[in-house]
């Protein structure tokens, strides 16, 4: 297993999540949606918004439905447009920047409908718990 990002591209997304804590914070709107062993969490993001995404401890899927914004991807920085669906490796921690209103939907296997549980179970709230994730399960840390 592979982190999703370099360590220099990880560790500029963590500084800019940093520097972004110490600004007024909006509220994005968040769609919870579920099927027979499926979750997907919608976000409704304007233009101009810059965001950094949690850890996904596991696999998941993801897709730009509308719009258009550069975003932290496996090869660097990218403009993607909508549609545009990528596969996040565990430990995908990603950064955006909206040129347009975007919706982001990331989807995740799973029967549960409780969101908080899906929460504690699918993101790391810090890069700490992600390590002793990835210890605990004997996940290798192969940076890109």
């Amino acid at each position: 297993m592979q982190l999703a990002l370099s360590v220099g591209t990880r560790d500029k997304v963590f500084n800019l999540e940093a520097a972004m804590l110490e600004l007024p914070q909006i509220e994005l709107k968040v769609i919870h949606r579920f099927s027979k062993g499926v979750y997907a969490r919608e976000l409704r993001i304007p233009a101009g918004v810059t965001l950094v995404g949690e850890i996904h401890k596991f696999e998941n899927l993801n897709i730009l439905s509308a719009g258009t914004m550069i975003v932290t991807t496996e090869e660097g920085m990218k403009e993607v447009s909508a549609p545009f669906t990528v596969v996040s490796p565990p430990g995908t921690k990603r950064a955006a920047h909206t040129l347009t209103e975007c919706v982001w939907t990331t989807i995740h296997g799973t029967e549960e409908k409780d969101v908080e549980l899906i929460k504690n179970h699918f993101i790391a709230t810090s890069e700490q718990e992600w390590l002793e994730f990835c210890n605990a399960n004997q996940l290798e840390l192969g940076f890109n």
